[in-house]
Protein backbone atom coordinates (compact mmCIF):
# COMPACT_ATOMS: atom_id res chain seq x y z
CA UNK A 1 0.00 0.00 0.00
CA UNK A 2 2.85 2.37 0.84
CA UNK A 3 4.55 1.65 -2.48
CA UNK A 4 1.33 2.45 -4.35
CA UNK A 5 1.10 5.74 -2.46
CA UNK A 6 4.70 6.60 -3.37
CA UNK A 7 4.09 5.88 -7.05
CA UNK A 8 0.94 8.00 -7.04
CA UNK A 9 2.99 10.89 -5.59
CA UNK A 10 5.69 10.40 -8.23
CA UNK A 11 3.22 10.37 -11.11
CA UNK A 12 1.50 13.47 -9.76
CA UNK A 13 4.88 15.21 -9.37
CA UNK A 14 5.76 14.56 -13.01
CA UNK A 15 2.40 15.03 -14.73
CA UNK A 16 0.92 17.89 -12.71
CA UNK A 17 3.96 20.08 -13.38
CA UNK A 18 2.13 21.02 -16.54
CA UNK A 19 -1.01 21.80 -14.60
CA UNK A 20 0.94 23.98 -12.21
CA UNK A 21 2.18 26.19 -15.02
CA UNK A 22 -0.60 25.91 -17.59
CA UNK A 23 -2.63 28.91 -18.63
CA UNK A 24 -6.33 29.06 -19.28
CA UNK A 25 -5.89 29.84 -22.95
CA UNK A 26 -5.77 26.84 -25.28
CA UNK A 27 -2.51 26.65 -27.17
CA UNK A 28 -0.52 24.29 -29.29
CA UNK A 29 1.93 22.50 -27.01
CA UNK A 30 4.37 22.24 -29.92
CA UNK A 31 4.17 25.97 -30.59
CA UNK A 32 4.84 27.74 -27.25
CA UNK A 33 4.37 31.49 -27.10
CA UNK A 34 3.82 32.54 -23.48
CA UNK A 35 6.23 31.77 -20.65
CA UNK A 36 3.76 29.29 -19.15
CA UNK A 37 3.72 27.38 -22.45
CA UNK A 38 7.50 27.10 -22.38
CA UNK A 39 7.53 25.88 -18.78
CA UNK A 40 4.85 23.26 -19.45
CA UNK A 41 6.60 22.02 -22.59
CA UNK A 42 9.98 21.78 -20.83
CA UNK A 43 8.48 19.94 -17.83
CA UNK A 44 7.09 17.24 -20.11
CA UNK A 45 9.93 16.93 -22.61
CA UNK A 46 13.26 17.92 -21.05
CA UNK A 47 15.53 14.87 -21.02
CA UNK A 48 17.54 15.99 -17.99
CA UNK A 49 14.39 16.29 -15.88
CA UNK A 50 13.30 12.83 -16.99
CA UNK A 51 16.69 11.48 -15.90
CA UNK A 52 16.20 12.99 -12.43
CA UNK A 53 12.71 11.48 -12.24
CA UNK A 54 14.02 8.01 -13.15
CA UNK A 55 16.77 8.33 -10.55
CA UNK A 56 14.10 9.08 -7.97
CA UNK A 57 12.13 6.05 -9.15
CA UNK A 58 15.27 3.87 -8.91
CA UNK A 59 15.88 5.04 -5.33
CA UNK A 60 12.25 4.36 -4.34
CA UNK A 61 12.51 0.80 -5.64
CA UNK A 62 15.52 0.25 -3.40
CA UNK A 63 13.39 0.59 -0.23
CA UNK A 64 11.40 -2.67 -0.54
CA UNK A 65 14.63 -4.45 -1.45
CA UNK A 66 16.22 -3.19 1.76
CA UNK A 67 13.28 -4.49 3.79
CA UNK A 68 13.47 -7.98 2.33
CA UNK A 69 14.95 -10.97 4.10
CA UNK A 70 17.57 -13.08 2.30
CA UNK A 71 16.09 -15.80 0.14
CA UNK A 72 15.60 -19.10 2.01
CA UNK A 73 18.01 -21.87 1.00
CA UNK A 74 16.76 -25.27 -0.08
CA UNK A 75 19.13 -28.26 -0.02
CA UNK A 76 18.56 -31.69 -1.49
CA UNK A 77 20.83 -34.64 -0.86
CA UNK A 78 20.77 -38.07 -2.48
CA UNK A 79 22.60 -40.92 -0.82
CA UNK A 80 24.62 -42.65 -3.56
CA UNK A 81 25.13 -45.47 -1.11
CA UNK A 82 22.19 -45.82 1.20
CA UNK A 83 23.09 -45.52 4.88
CA UNK A 84 21.66 -48.48 6.73
CA UNK A 85 20.20 -47.61 10.15
CA UNK A 86 18.25 -49.57 12.68
CA UNK A 87 14.94 -48.25 11.40
CA UNK A 88 15.88 -48.61 7.73
CA UNK A 89 18.11 -47.24 4.93
CA UNK A 90 18.37 -43.46 4.38
CA UNK A 91 17.85 -42.54 0.72
CA UNK A 92 17.11 -38.81 0.34
CA UNK A 93 17.60 -35.73 2.46
CA UNK A 94 15.77 -32.37 2.21
CA UNK A 95 16.59 -29.18 4.12
CA UNK A 96 15.26 -25.61 4.05
CA UNK A 97 16.95 -22.75 5.91
CA UNK A 98 15.99 -19.09 6.46
CA UNK A 99 18.62 -16.58 7.57
CA UNK A 100 17.68 -13.60 9.74
CA UNK A 101 19.97 -10.57 10.01
CA UNK A 102 20.87 -9.42 13.50
CA UNK A 103 18.37 -7.25 15.37
CA UNK A 104 18.13 -3.78 13.86
CA UNK A 105 20.06 -4.54 10.66
CA UNK A 106 17.01 -4.50 8.39
CA UNK A 107 15.75 -1.30 10.04
CA UNK A 108 19.11 0.42 9.52
CA UNK A 109 19.25 -0.75 5.91
CA UNK A 110 15.68 0.41 5.27
CA UNK A 111 16.27 3.79 6.92
CA UNK A 112 19.31 4.33 4.70
CA UNK A 113 17.38 3.42 1.53
CA UNK A 114 14.38 5.57 2.53
CA UNK A 115 16.60 8.59 3.20
CA UNK A 116 18.35 8.06 -0.14
CA UNK A 117 14.93 7.97 -1.86
CA UNK A 118 13.96 11.25 -0.17
CA UNK A 119 17.26 12.76 -1.29
CA UNK A 120 16.57 11.62 -4.86
CA UNK A 121 13.16 13.27 -4.70
CA UNK A 122 14.75 16.55 -3.63
CA UNK A 123 17.30 16.18 -6.43
CA UNK A 124 14.39 15.86 -8.84
CA UNK A 125 12.75 18.97 -7.40
CA UNK A 126 16.08 20.82 -7.68
CA UNK A 127 16.39 19.71 -11.31
CA UNK A 128 12.86 20.94 -12.03
CA UNK A 129 13.48 24.33 -10.41
CA UNK A 130 16.80 24.68 -12.22
CA UNK A 131 15.15 23.77 -15.52
CA UNK A 132 12.43 26.37 -14.99
CA UNK A 133 15.10 28.96 -14.21
CA UNK A 134 16.95 28.11 -17.44
CA UNK A 135 13.71 28.30 -19.42
CA UNK A 136 12.85 31.68 -17.91
CA UNK A 137 16.37 32.98 -18.55
CA UNK A 138 16.25 31.93 -22.22
CA UNK A 139 12.64 33.12 -22.65
CA UNK A 140 13.39 36.57 -21.23
CA UNK A 141 16.42 36.80 -23.55
CA UNK A 142 14.14 35.97 -26.48
CA UNK A 143 11.63 38.62 -25.45
CA UNK A 144 14.49 41.14 -25.12
CA UNK A 145 15.63 40.32 -28.64
CA UNK A 146 12.09 40.76 -29.96
CA UNK A 147 11.77 44.13 -28.25
CA UNK A 148 15.26 45.23 -29.37
CA UNK A 149 14.33 44.50 -33.00
CA UNK A 150 11.09 46.48 -32.59
CA UNK A 151 13.02 49.45 -31.17
CA UNK A 152 15.61 49.25 -33.96
CA UNK A 153 12.83 49.26 -36.57
CA UNK A 154 11.14 52.24 -34.91
CA UNK A 155 14.42 54.16 -34.90
CA UNK A 156 15.05 53.16 -38.50
CA UNK A 157 11.70 54.70 -39.46
CA UNK A 158 12.62 57.78 -37.41
CA UNK A 159 15.91 58.24 -39.27
CA UNK A 160 14.11 57.77 -42.57
CA UNK A 161 11.81 60.60 -41.46
CA UNK A 162 14.83 62.77 -40.55
CA UNK A 163 16.34 62.04 -43.97
CA UNK A 164 13.15 63.31 -45.59
CA UNK A 165 13.30 66.44 -43.43
CA UNK A 166 16.95 67.02 -44.39
CA UNK A 167 16.19 66.36 -48.06
CA UNK A 168 13.29 68.82 -47.97
CA UNK A 169 15.49 71.51 -46.41
CA UNK A 170 18.20 70.78 -48.98
CA UNK A 171 15.71 71.20 -51.82
CA UNK A 172 14.58 74.51 -50.38
CA UNK A 173 18.25 75.49 -49.85
CA UNK A 174 17.68 75.78 -46.12
CA UNK A 175 20.47 73.31 -45.43
CA UNK A 176 23.48 71.76 -47.11
CA UNK A 177 23.86 68.40 -48.80
CA UNK A 178 26.02 67.00 -45.90
CA UNK A 179 22.91 66.70 -43.68
CA UNK A 180 21.35 64.29 -46.17
CA UNK A 181 24.58 62.27 -46.24
CA UNK A 182 24.71 62.17 -42.44
CA UNK A 183 21.15 60.90 -42.36
CA UNK A 184 22.03 58.18 -44.90
CA UNK A 185 25.11 57.17 -42.87
CA UNK A 186 23.00 56.86 -39.72
CA UNK A 187 20.41 54.94 -41.72
CA UNK A 188 23.03 52.44 -42.92
CA UNK A 189 24.36 52.06 -39.37
CA UNK A 190 20.91 51.27 -38.01
CA UNK A 191 20.18 48.84 -40.84
CA UNK A 192 23.35 46.94 -39.96
CA UNK A 193 22.39 46.90 -36.28
CA UNK A 194 18.92 45.61 -37.16
CA UNK A 195 20.40 42.87 -39.35
CA UNK A 196 22.74 41.77 -36.53
CA UNK A 197 19.81 41.60 -34.11
CA UNK A 198 17.71 39.57 -36.56
CA UNK A 199 20.56 37.09 -37.12
CA UNK A 200 20.90 36.69 -33.35
CA UNK A 201 17.50 34.98 -33.36
CA UNK A 202 18.94 31.63 -34.48
CA UNK A 203 21.33 31.09 -31.54
CA UNK A 204 18.75 32.36 -29.05
CA UNK A 205 16.13 29.94 -30.41
CA UNK A 206 18.71 27.12 -30.42
CA UNK A 207 19.25 27.72 -26.70
CA UNK A 208 15.51 27.54 -26.07
CA UNK A 209 15.18 24.39 -28.16
CA UNK A 210 17.94 22.77 -26.11
CA UNK A 211 16.09 23.20 -22.80
CA UNK A 212 12.77 22.28 -24.45
CA UNK A 213 14.30 19.15 -26.05
CA UNK A 214 13.15 20.24 -29.52
CA UNK A 215 15.01 19.93 -32.80
CA UNK A 216 17.68 22.61 -32.82
CA UNK A 217 16.73 23.79 -36.33
CA UNK A 218 13.04 24.29 -35.54
CA UNK A 219 12.17 28.00 -35.37
CA UNK A 220 10.04 29.27 -32.52
CA UNK A 221 7.48 32.04 -33.00
CA UNK A 222 8.20 35.37 -31.40
CA UNK A 223 7.16 35.16 -27.74
CA UNK A 224 4.31 37.07 -26.20
CA UNK A 225 5.36 40.09 -24.21
CA UNK A 226 6.41 38.91 -20.75
CA UNK A 227 4.57 40.37 -17.80
CA UNK A 228 6.87 42.28 -15.47
CA UNK A 229 7.01 40.48 -12.15
CA UNK A 230 7.72 42.92 -9.34
CA UNK A 231 9.15 41.55 -6.10
CA UNK A 232 10.60 43.18 -3.01
CA UNK A 233 13.21 40.84 -1.53
CA UNK A 234 14.36 41.15 2.07
CA UNK A 235 17.88 39.77 2.41
CA UNK A 236 17.53 38.23 5.88
CA UNK A 237 14.20 36.61 5.08
CA UNK A 238 15.61 35.34 1.79
CA UNK A 239 18.54 33.64 3.56
CA UNK A 240 16.24 32.04 6.14
CA UNK A 241 13.90 30.81 3.43
CA UNK A 242 16.83 29.52 1.40
CA UNK A 243 18.11 27.37 4.27
CA UNK A 244 14.67 25.81 4.69
CA UNK A 245 13.39 25.53 1.10
CA UNK A 246 16.41 25.00 -1.13
CA UNK A 247 15.99 21.46 -2.53
CA UNK A 248 19.73 20.89 -2.96
CA UNK A 249 20.33 21.53 0.74
CA UNK A 250 17.33 19.36 1.62
CA UNK A 251 18.79 16.55 -0.51
CA UNK A 252 22.10 16.87 1.33
CA UNK A 253 20.23 16.65 4.65
CA UNK A 254 18.69 13.35 3.58
CA UNK A 255 22.03 12.11 2.26
CA UNK A 256 23.53 12.89 5.67
CA UNK A 257 20.68 10.94 7.28
CA UNK A 258 21.38 8.00 4.96
CA UNK A 259 25.08 8.12 5.83
CA UNK A 260 24.28 7.96 9.56
CA UNK A 261 22.05 4.92 8.96
CA UNK A 262 24.95 3.24 7.16
CA UNK A 263 27.07 3.71 10.29
CA UNK A 264 24.45 1.79 12.27
CA UNK A 265 24.43 -0.83 9.54
CA UNK A 266 28.22 -1.17 9.68
CA UNK A 267 28.03 -1.75 13.45
CA UNK A 268 25.62 -4.62 12.91
CA UNK A 269 28.31 -6.53 11.04
CA UNK A 270 30.00 -7.26 14.35
CA UNK A 271 27.02 -9.49 15.18
CA UNK A 272 26.17 -12.80 13.49
CA UNK A 273 23.30 -13.54 11.16
CA UNK A 274 21.11 -16.30 12.52
CA UNK A 275 19.57 -19.08 10.46
CA UNK A 276 16.68 -21.38 11.39
CA UNK A 277 15.63 -24.37 9.32
CA UNK A 278 14.17 -27.82 9.17
CA UNK A 279 15.45 -31.03 7.60
CA UNK A 280 13.75 -34.26 6.54
CA UNK A 281 15.37 -37.58 5.70
CA UNK A 282 13.64 -40.19 3.56
CA UNK A 283 14.07 -43.56 5.29
CA UNK A 284 13.06 -46.95 3.91
CA UNK A 285 11.71 -49.92 5.87
CA UNK A 286 14.05 -51.83 8.17
CA UNK A 287 15.44 -55.11 6.88
CA UNK A 288 14.55 -56.89 10.10
CA UNK A 289 10.84 -57.27 10.63
CA UNK A 290 9.28 -56.15 13.86
CA UNK A 291 11.67 -53.23 14.44
CA UNK A 292 9.89 -50.37 16.15
CA UNK A 293 9.73 -47.12 14.16
CA UNK A 294 10.66 -49.02 11.02
CA UNK A 295 10.76 -46.66 8.02
CA UNK A 296 10.10 -43.58 10.14
CA UNK A 297 11.48 -40.42 8.51
CA UNK A 298 13.48 -38.29 10.95
CA UNK A 299 12.78 -34.55 11.07
CA UNK A 300 15.57 -32.23 12.21
CA UNK A 301 15.27 -28.68 13.56
CA UNK A 302 18.44 -26.80 12.57
CA UNK A 303 20.14 -23.64 13.76
CA UNK A 304 23.07 -21.85 12.06
CA UNK A 305 24.96 -18.60 12.41
CA UNK A 306 28.01 -17.07 10.81
CA UNK A 307 31.03 -16.28 12.95
CA UNK A 308 32.08 -12.61 12.56
CA UNK A 309 35.72 -13.12 13.50
CA UNK A 310 37.40 -10.85 10.93
CA UNK A 311 36.80 -7.80 13.04
CA UNK A 312 39.49 -5.63 11.49
CA UNK A 313 37.52 -5.54 8.25
CA UNK A 314 34.30 -4.73 10.10
CA UNK A 315 36.04 -1.96 12.03
CA UNK A 316 37.38 -0.49 8.78
CA UNK A 317 33.84 -0.52 7.33
CA UNK A 318 32.56 1.32 10.42
CA UNK A 319 35.32 3.94 10.18
CA UNK A 320 34.57 4.32 6.48
CA UNK A 321 30.89 4.90 7.21
CA UNK A 322 31.73 7.50 9.88
CA UNK A 323 34.07 9.27 7.47
CA UNK A 324 31.22 9.36 4.94
CA UNK A 325 29.04 11.06 7.58
CA UNK A 326 31.68 13.73 8.13
CA UNK A 327 32.05 14.16 4.38
CA UNK A 328 28.29 14.62 3.95
CA UNK A 329 28.24 17.14 6.81
CA UNK A 330 31.10 19.18 5.32
CA UNK A 331 29.52 18.99 1.87
CA UNK A 332 26.24 20.34 3.26
CA UNK A 333 28.03 23.27 4.91
CA UNK A 334 30.09 24.07 1.81
CA UNK A 335 27.05 23.89 -0.46
CA UNK A 336 25.09 26.14 1.89
CA UNK A 337 27.88 28.74 1.91
CA UNK A 338 28.18 28.57 -1.89
CA UNK A 339 24.42 28.88 -2.47
CA UNK A 340 24.15 31.81 -0.06
CA UNK A 341 27.03 33.57 -1.86
CA UNK A 342 25.31 33.01 -5.22
CA UNK A 343 22.05 34.31 -3.77
CA UNK A 344 23.80 37.43 -2.44
CA UNK A 345 25.21 38.16 -5.89
CA UNK A 346 21.89 37.44 -7.60
CA UNK A 347 20.12 39.74 -5.14
CA UNK A 348 22.59 42.56 -5.87
CA UNK A 349 22.17 42.12 -9.65
CA UNK A 350 18.38 41.94 -9.23
CA UNK A 351 18.23 45.18 -7.25
CA UNK A 352 20.77 46.90 -9.51
CA UNK A 353 18.75 46.01 -12.61
CA UNK A 354 15.62 47.26 -10.86
CA UNK A 355 17.25 50.61 -10.14
CA UNK A 356 18.39 50.94 -13.75
CA UNK A 357 14.93 50.01 -15.01
CA UNK A 358 13.39 52.83 -12.98
CA UNK A 359 16.12 55.29 -14.01
CA UNK A 360 15.71 54.64 -17.73
CA UNK A 361 11.94 54.13 -17.69
CA UNK A 362 10.98 57.00 -15.38
CA UNK A 363 13.66 59.61 -16.13
CA UNK A 364 16.04 59.15 -19.04
CA UNK A 365 13.68 57.86 -21.75
CA UNK A 366 10.96 60.50 -21.16
CA UNK A 367 13.62 63.23 -21.10
CA UNK A 368 15.24 61.84 -24.26
CA UNK A 369 11.90 61.76 -26.07
CA UNK A 370 11.30 65.35 -25.01
CA UNK A 371 14.80 66.32 -26.17
CA UNK A 372 14.35 64.59 -29.53
CA UNK A 373 11.03 66.30 -30.17
CA UNK A 374 12.50 69.69 -29.26
CA UNK A 375 15.60 69.00 -31.38
CA UNK A 376 13.53 68.18 -34.46
CA UNK A 377 11.55 71.39 -34.04
CA UNK A 378 14.76 73.37 -33.56
CA UNK A 379 16.39 71.75 -36.60
CA UNK A 380 13.42 72.57 -38.80
CA UNK A 381 13.64 76.18 -37.66
CA UNK A 382 17.40 76.20 -38.26
CA UNK A 383 18.52 76.89 -34.66
CA UNK A 384 20.53 73.63 -34.26
CA UNK A 385 22.51 71.51 -36.70
CA UNK A 386 21.71 68.03 -37.93
CA UNK A 387 24.39 66.40 -35.75
CA UNK A 388 22.55 67.56 -32.63
CA UNK A 389 19.35 66.00 -33.92
CA UNK A 390 21.11 62.70 -34.70
CA UNK A 391 22.80 62.73 -31.30
CA UNK A 392 19.40 63.14 -29.60
CA UNK A 393 18.04 60.20 -31.61
CA UNK A 394 21.07 58.02 -30.74
CA UNK A 395 20.64 58.78 -27.03
CA UNK A 396 16.98 57.78 -27.17
CA UNK A 397 17.85 54.49 -28.92
CA UNK A 398 20.60 53.81 -26.40
CA UNK A 399 18.35 54.45 -23.39
CA UNK A 400 15.50 52.39 -24.85
CA UNK A 401 17.79 49.39 -25.31
CA UNK A 402 19.31 49.91 -21.84
CA UNK A 403 15.81 49.96 -20.39
CA UNK A 404 14.87 46.67 -22.09
CA UNK A 405 18.18 45.15 -21.01
CA UNK A 406 17.59 46.21 -17.41
CA UNK A 407 14.06 44.78 -17.54
CA UNK A 408 15.40 41.48 -18.85
CA UNK A 409 18.24 41.33 -16.33
CA UNK A 410 15.81 42.07 -13.50
CA UNK A 411 13.51 39.18 -14.45
CA UNK A 412 16.40 36.79 -15.09
CA UNK A 413 17.96 37.51 -11.70
CA UNK A 414 14.56 37.07 -10.03
CA UNK A 415 14.33 33.63 -11.65
CA UNK A 416 17.81 32.78 -10.35
CA UNK A 417 16.88 33.92 -6.86
CA UNK A 418 13.76 31.76 -6.90
CA UNK A 419 15.83 28.80 -8.07
CA UNK A 420 18.27 29.25 -5.18
CA UNK A 421 15.57 29.86 -2.59
CA UNK A 422 13.38 27.05 -3.91
CA UNK A 423 10.20 29.14 -3.85
CA UNK A 424 8.56 32.03 -5.68
CA UNK A 425 9.35 35.42 -4.22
Amino acid sequence: MKRQTVFIVMVIALVLVQGAVATERPGDANDPIELEDYLAFAALHNAGLQVAFEQWKIAVEQVPQAKSLPDPKFTYGYFIEEVETRVGPQRNKLEIMQTFPWFGEIEARTDSAAAAAKAARKRYEAAKIKLFSEVKDAFYEYTYLARAIEIAKENLELIQHFEEVARTKYITAATGHPDVIRAQIELARLEEKLKALEELRNPVVARLNAVLNRQSLEMLPWPGKAQLRVAEVNRDKMIRLLRVRNPELAALDFELEAAKSRVDLAKKRFWPDVGVGVGWTDTGSAMNPGVSDSGKDPIILMFTMNLPIWREGYKAAELQAKANVRKASHQKKQSENSIIARAERALYDFEDAGRKRKLYGDVLIPKSEELLEASETAYKSGTIDFLSLINAQQKLLEFQLYYERAMTDNQQELARLEMLVGAEL
